[in-house]
């Protein structure tokens, strides 16, 4: 055994790894160097992860929700620990379908929109069987790369 290494398990190392994180914040102006600031590093986990209990990833397939901010094959994080109210983007299981869409409450009924035009609302009162399984809390996507 290595006594010069610190002993860990393999599963604390892959629930805490870190990622350097830079004190300073970054500006769009002067570019200044970066070296200096880098602090020990982040676990995302403590950020992106409230409740890990009921925590879940989920891969969006398709474009209803891009004016959300989230967009075909994004890495969503959904937390089942959250009470649904109006304005939150829910997972929903609607007679043994999944959707994601935001949840919207006028006058006395529910019904789950899209964040994008041209595309009706759904009346939960039409379904029988109608399931929320959780809020989006972050979506993850790859910054697009701009045809200079």
């Amino acid at each position: 055994m290595d006594s010069s290494r610190p002993c860990s398990s393999s599963t604390e190392d892959l629930s805490s790894l870190l990622i350097p994180l830079v004190k300073e914040t970054i500006s769009a102006g002067f570019p200044s160097p970066a070296e200096d600031y880098i602090e020990l590093g982040i676990d995302l986990n403590k950020y992106l992860i409230k409740n890990p209990i009921s925590t879940f990833f989920l891969r969006v397939s398709g474009n209803s929700m891009n004016n959300a901010g989230i967009y075909n094959n994004d890495l969503l994080i959904i937390d089942r620990s959250i009470n649904p109210n109006p304005g939150h983007i829910v997972v929903a299981l609607l007679d043994g379908e999944f959707t994601l869409k935001r949840l919207i409450k006028k006058q006395d009924s529910y019904y789950l929109k899209a964040d994008k035009e041209n595309y009706p609302a759904i009346n939960l009162y039409e379904y029988i069987d109608i399931q929320i399984w959780g809020v989006a809390i972050y979506s993850i996507h790859e910054l697009q790369q701009s045809k200079v």
